[in-house]
């Protein structure tokens, strides 16, 4: 996840991407997200089980700064929030009020 100005990173693991995701654009669950308006996806890797996925998220994380956007910038050169059109801003509201 990212800002809109792609200046902060936050790499997390979730076993429910889909979900993951409407919680950080609703500004929920997530302080750090939330505090630095990290709500765009910007990279994601399918992992198969928890326990490998956790691995990477640790190895992704003691990586340096740019090994990071390098990696990122491979799939996505131009940087676009790949769940831009995942929810619509009522779909995301209506979240927010909910939970």
């Amino acid at each position: 996840m990212s800002n809109k100005a792609r200046t902060t990173l936050y790499i997390g693991v979730t076993s429910h991407l889909d979900l993951r995701i409407l919680q950080h654009k609703s500004g929920q669950k997530a302080s750090f997200t939330k505090k630095y308006k990290l709500f765009d996806l910007i990279y994601f890797e399918l992992i198969q089980g928890m326990d490998q996925a956790i691995k990477r998220e640790k190895q992704l994380k003691n990586w340096h700064k740019d090994w990071k956007w390098n990696l990122i910038k491979e799939e996505n050169p131009k940087l676009l929030d790949l769940a831009k059109d995942w929810y619509s801003n009522e779909e995301i509201e209506m979240y927010r009020i909910m939970v």
